[in-house]
Parts: structure tokens; C-alpha cells; sequence
């Protein structure tokens, strides 16, 4: 994968705003266990992506991105239900769930097209 990349560039974007909106959680809401959760698996997105870059083989390469694909399934999850429970609103909910789904979307692509060339 190459240095500069959009998957790696949307994640790590993805991830900082993952990290803002815990902090705002756990700071003004006072909210720690659901957020917990939404931190953990998304920034897991971007972690993996990175650790795609050095990947052994295709096979690892796709393996740590479907791994990556995993962790951004289950941040829509922990979105859902922050948003369902009212921790975050229709646009916070609205712009976050659009930039995962950018981001399932980006990886689904680049997983399609990989096992094509195997």
C-alpha cells in the first residue's frame, strides 16, 4: 500500500474525530462506558489499515483489512446506540455515520479488488 493513501487518510481522519467526540463524552455528558467502546474499535479502524501497510502477503494485507472492515461495522453499531440513547444528536450522528459508512465503503473496494488479482 502505498505511502499516501485515501484508505489510510480517512481513517487516521476518522480516528481523530473518534477521539473528540470521547473526550466530549466523557468530559460534558459524563457518559464512560459507551464511549469506552465507540474509542476503542474506532480508532482500531485506522490502526489497522496502518498495520496493513506492512502486511507479509496479500493474504495478511486483506486479513488486517477485513479486520479493519470488523471495527467499522462495529463503530456504526456503538453510533447507533449513542444516538439512539440521545449522548449524540442527528448531525453529530448524521456526519460521524457518513464518514463510516466513506470509510466501509473504501475498504470494501479495495478488499473486492485485491481478491480479484489473487
Amino acid at each position: 500500500m502505498p505511502k499516501d493513501n485515501i484508505i489510510q487518510d480517512i481513517s487516521k481522519a476518522f480516528a481523530i474525530r473518534i477521539i473528540k467526540m470521547y473526550k466530549h463524552l466523557t468530559e460534558e455528558k459524563k457518559e464512560f462506558v459507551l464511549s469506552k467502546q465507540i474509542l476503542r474499535c474506532g480508532t482500531s479502524i485506522g490502526a489497522n489499515v496502518r498495520e496493513s501497510i506492512n502486511a507479509q502477503s496479500k493474504s495478511d494485507f486483506v486479513s488486517k483489512l477485513n479486520i479493519a472492515l470488523k471495527e467499522a461495522n462495529e463503530t456504526e453499531y456503538w453510533l447507533e446506540l449513542l444516538h439512539e440513547t440521545d449522548y449524540i444528536s442527528d448531525a453529530e450522528f448524521d456526519s460521524m455515520i457518513t464518514d463510516n459508512k466513506h470509510i466501509v465503503g473504501t475498504l470494501i473496494n479495495i478488499i473486492k479488488a485485491m481478491k480479484a488479482q489473487q
